[in-house]
This record gives C-alpha cells, sequence and structure tokens, in this order.
C-alpha cells in the first residue's frame, strides 16, 4: 500500500503530536517514533533530516493555525477589546485540544532538543504577544481606558503560557479554559 507524496511525512508528525499527549520523564526517541509508525528510523530520516526538523513541522502546524484564526479573529471583528478576548480564549482553546502541542508550546517537549527550537518557540510568543498589543490598541483608540496595551498584552501572554504550564504540568487535569469566565473580567476588565 502505497502512500501519497506528503502523506507520510504528515503521518509522522501526528504519531509525533501523539506521542507528546503522554508526558513522562523519558525523552521520545526516533527509534520509538518509528517503532510506533511501524517503519525504520531510515524511514523516518526519508522525509525529516533529524528529529529537530520533525519538531520544526509541529512548530510550522502550530504557527499556521495559530495565526490563520488570529487574522480570522482579527479581520471579523472590529471591536478591539472582543478580538483580545476571543484571541485569549482561542489560546486556550488550541491548548485543550491539542494536549501534545502544548507541551511544544510551553517548551516542555523541547528540553534536551536543539536550541533553536526554542528559539522559534520564544519568537512565536513574542508574536502571539504582539497581536494581543495590536488588538488593545485598537480598544484603546475606541474605548480608551488609559491602560498601557503593551504591558497588558504581556501579562495577558504570561496568563496564557501560565494555563498553558499548569496543563501540560498536571498531565492535562486542568483544563486552560477552566475558570476562564470569572477570571476574564479581572485580566481585562
Amino acid at each position: 500500500m502505497s502512500t501519497k507524496p506528503g502523506e507520510r511525512k504528515l503521518q509522522i508528525l501526528q504519531t509525533l503530536a501523539a506521542m507528546l499527549e503522554t508526558p513522562r520523564a523519558e525523552k521520545i526517541t526516533t527509534a520509538a517514533l518509528a517503532a510506533k509508525l511501524d517503519v525504520s528510523e531510515a524511514a523516518l530520516y526519508r522525509h525529516f533530516a533529524s528529529k529537530a526538523q520533525m519538531f520544526e513541522g509541529l512548530i510550522e502546524f502550530i504557527e499556521t493555525t495559530l495565526f490563520g484564526l488570529i487574522n480570522k479573529i482579527s479581520s471579523e471583528t472590529t471591536d478591539g477589546l472582543a478580538q483580545t478576548t476571543q484571541i485569549v480564549a482561542m489560546l486556550l482553546n488550541f491548548a485543550e485540544k491539542n494536549p501534545g502541542m502544548t507541551r511544544v508550546l510551553t517548551g516542555d517537549a523541547l528540553v534536551n532538543e536543539d536550541d533553536r527550537l526554542q528559539v522559534r518557540i520564544n519568537q512565536l510568543h513574542d508574536r502571539l504577544e504582539a497581536s494581543l498589543k495590536q488588538s488593545l490598541r485598537l480598544a484603546e483608540m475606541t474605548q480608551p481606558n488609559g491602560t498601557d496595551p503593551g504591558a497588558q498584552a504581556n501579562v495577558l501572554l504570561c496568563y496564557v503560557i501560565g494555563r498553558w504550564q499548569l496543563f501540560a504540568k498536571t498531565r492535562f487535569k486542568r483544563a486552560p479554559l477552566e475558570q476562564w469566565e470569572a477570571q476574564r473580567p479581572l485580566l481585562l476588565g
């Protein structure tokens, strides 16, 4: 049974993400990934030059998904505060639906991996903060409240990362959206 071009690559990334959903102390190896897929390690390397490239593929998927959703929210919602609220809720919801990806977003899955992967996640966090800041600037222009959009965006990003961390560290028992409705007014007024 042959697979279409790109299909095996996607299958490898999906399996890696699924393996990340069961956090354990041991590192995910290419041997374990290959065994899970019932292929040789050489077969993995036909699609990816290294394990770091596999993680880069996951990060690209995360970036494409998150910023695609942020762009959709920004184009459909003209109210800056509503945009901000929807973006934060979407980030929390994404983590809840994708526990393996949450471990990548927090950097937990990247420990002992190539340093450039953590740099890439840090850049993704910076871009998320910039998106929040842009929505908060829009809110400040239409409904001034004297809050510094940059400072508030940073607090919101810290909140989101904290919720992701709590989700990952509790082995996915404490949902990122838990108490969001009660906490939202504290964060956004």
